[in-house]
């Protein structure tokens, strides 16, 4: 089968987790041979150990430190568009969302975080693929405050809420039915162990460490589901696969490099966007298998904190300001392209750091003509500084 799979690991630390994702899929028979593994580090990182583990792996794949990035957007002819991606941040993601467009071969993209394994009992890549040509029933969720809990299903026992659910819809009704599945375009599988909270929630719970006290098993997790059409939910990019198409509409957005420091935000809005442009575009996400374990390493609540705060007032409205536009998009494009505006073009004085949302709806149309401008560029492949042929 041809490679056609992305599989985007953003790693500072833990890149040698990918050799447990490499032996599941060859416990479960899945093809490494359709995987493109690219690790996105930053140039304090051994990167010569990074491209190794691919190679003893023998695993298609490209290591980009930040000197690379920089080389490859020149390579590319989209130089102007280098600050798309912010220095030292979860957000590089969004560089393997430009590399894919770069490479149409690539249909699917997978994000993996370095702080991950899979569980033996799932095919993972294999079930995150699958999920995305499924056309069979699930669970649907809705609530009376438009937002769906992902770990809704045993919260009466363990009343965690994800980092990213608003405080607004906390305490919320759920109601759940049957939903066929006609078109899915991402696939979100959820998490045992650590449980990805926010800071604040964190501290509630009484760890001073970063990891919550209380855990996720995988008894959690009662199979799939998605949320009803105009419901919002939370979405983490450390265990996700998605179609291509969605690119413009998944940025990932200057977090932690700018002005007002916020940062942590970067998937959770940018599921956001997903989410509002899939209802749009009559698409369906479906959460829930195959789970992976998280292992976040201990470091201060503290230290997360800082980086939640600048931007928690308005992580209560960011929904909102989509939620009022794009209703008549026709494509990902449109819609994206309509948000950014709202953003870019919004008064937002009234919110804390409100600026700062303008500065996403600018930098989101940046993304949209680099996106317009490498799907322009013919790209040789040996252009690419890659450890394999690409």
């Amino acid at each position: 089968m041809d490679q056609d799979v992305c599989v985007v690991v953003p790693t500072i630390r833990e890149y040698e987790c990918m050799r447990a994702y490499f032996e599941n899929a060859r416990a479960h028979g899945f093809d490494l041979d359709r995987l493109f593994v690219l690790l996105v580090t930053e140039d304090f990182c051994d990167v010569d150990a990074m491209e190794q583990l691919l190679e003893e792996e023998g695993v298609d794949g490209a290591v980009y430190d930040g000197s690379r990035r920089e080389a490859w957007f020149e390579t590319h002819d989209v130089g102007e568009f280098a600050h798309l991606v912010p220095a030292a941040s979860h957000a590089q993601t969004s560089f393997g969302l430009l590399y894919m467009w770069a490479h149409p071969r690539f249909e699917r993209g997978v994000f993996i975080d370095d702080d991950t394994l899979p569980h033996e009992e799932w095919d993972f890549f294999g079930r995150h693929l699958a999920n995305l040509d499924r056309t069979d029933e699930v669970e649907s969720v809705s609530s009376d405050e438009r937002w769906v809990n992902v770990l809704y299903q045993h919260a009466d026992e363990h009343g965690l809420y994800p980092r990213g659910y608003p405080y607004s819809a906390m305490d919320e009704t759920v109601e759940t039915g049957r939903q066929e599945l006609t078109d899915v375009v991402a696939s979100q599988g959820l998490w045992t162990n650590v449980p990805d909270l926010d800071a604040v929630r964190i501290l509630m719970d009484g760890d001073l460490q970063g990891q919550a006290q209380t855990r996720t098993e995988k008894a959690d997790f009662d199979g799939d589901f998605v949320a009803e059409s105009g419901q919002y939910l939370t979405v983490c990019s450390m265990n996700l696969a998605f179609e291509r198409e969605v690119i413009p509409a998944f940025y990932q957005l200057p977090m932690d490099d700018n002005d007002w420091d916020v940062g942590r935000f970067d998937d959770i809005w940018s599921g956001v966007f997903l989410k509002r442009a899939a209802d749009v575009l009559d698409k369906q996400i479906v959460n829930g298998y195959p789970l992976c374990a998280h292992n976040k390493a201990p470091r201060p609540t503290f230290d997360d904190l800082n980086n939640e705060v600048p931007g928690l007032e308005l992580n209560e409205h960011v929904w909102e300001v989509v939620d009022d536009v794009g209703g008549d998009a026709d494509s990902w494009w449109t819609a994206a392209e309509t948000m950014a505006r709202a953003f870019a073009e919004g008064d937002f004085d009234d919110w804390i750091n409100g600026a700062f949302l303008n500065h996403c709806g600018a930098y989101w149309l940046d993304w949209l003509d680099c996106l317009d401008r490498l799907a322009d560029t013919t790209v040789r492949p040996q252009q690419d500084p890659a450890i394999a042929d690409d």
